[in-house]
This record gives structure tokens, C-alpha cells and sequence, in this order.
């Protein structure tokens, strides 16, 4: 197998007035992450583990958050445009596993449905997908619930079509 792997991360700070939106889906919480686009971390560290993988660098590169364009964006899109993109080089996702840092809130009931929707956004079985939450323990900015952050690894693989 011609496996390439990938990883990535991404952390946006907590702020009031902002729809918390992580793994595609949106999370009822007071506070929002904030961000040029939705600032769903979970999807943004996905598109940099499966750029990163087909050494296309990374989201920002492709995605820049000075270009007005993205104001707003849905992750989701920019997910779908990176899929694009890989599936164009000749790639397809073998797995893809994240993990998410976050105080509050407690994000264990929504890991099955974050799951599903980022299967579905990647057009994979949901057995190829796993997305697990983890506090800081109270440490540092995450730990304060200041921000939430996420880190993800992909396998991609050749395609054989």
C-alpha cells in the first residue's frame, strides 16, 4: 500500500455572540468559537491532516483569512473543496481520527453524531472516522475554557481508480 500520513491542528478562542460549531454540526453552548470562518476546529485540523498528507501545505495557504471570499464560510465547504482537491491527485481517505480539547462543554453525546456528519462530508463509512473529546485538565487556555482546539491524523492512499 502507498499510504501517506497526515496530521494537523487547530485552536480558536471561546467568544460570546457566535454559534459553536464542531465536527459540521452545531453545538448548543453560550459561547462560539471565533473565527474568519465558523471556526470549527475539528474540520479545520481534518483539512490540514489530509493536506498535509498529499503535501499540499496548509488551510490557511488555500484558504487565507485576509480573502473576504471566506468571511463566514462554512468549514463544511472548505472540507468539500480539500476532498476535491486530494481526490484530484489521485487520493482517497483510508481513516481519518481526531481528537478534541475542550473544557465545556461536554462534548461525549455529539461525538457519535460529529462522526457521522464528517463520514458524510468526506464520503466515507462512519468506521473509517473517529472523533473523541478530552479536557486540559484545567490547564491553560483550554483548560481555563478560553478556547477549544483539536488535533487530527489521516491515512490517505493512492486511488485505484
Amino acid at each position: 500500500m502507498n499510504g501517506r500520513v497526515g496530521f494537523g491542528y487547530d485552536l480558536h478562542r471561546l467568544v460570546e455572540g457566535r454559534r459553536l460549531v464542531l465536527g459540521g454540526i452545531e453545538i448548543p453552548f453560550p459561547e462560539g468559537l471565533a473565527g474568519h470562518s465558523d471556526a470549527d476546529v475539528v474540520l479545520h485540523s481534518i483539512c490540514d491532516a489530509l493536506l498535509g498528507a498529499a503535501a499540499l501545505g496548509d488551510l490557511g495557504r488555500h484558504f487565507p483569512d485576509t480573502d473576504p471570499r471566506y468571511a463566514g464560510i462554512s468549514s463544511a465547504q472548505l472540507l468539500e473543496a480539500v476532498l476535491a482537491e486530494i481526490t484530484r491527485r489521485g487520493f482517497e481517505i483510508e481513516n481519518v481520527d481526531v481528537t478534541i480539547l475542550a473544557e465545556a462543554p461536554r462534548l461525549s453525546p455529539m461525538l457519535e453524531a460529529m462522526r457521522d456528519r464528517v463520514a458524510e462530508l468526506l464520503r466515507v463509512s462512519p468506521d473509517r472516522v473517529n472523533v473523541k473529546a478530552k479536557t486540559n485538565e484545567g490547564v491553560g487556555a483550554i483548560g481555563r475554557g478560553e478556547a477549544i482546539a483539536a488535533y487530527a491524523v489521516c491515512l490517505l492512499r493512492r486511488s485505484e481508480r
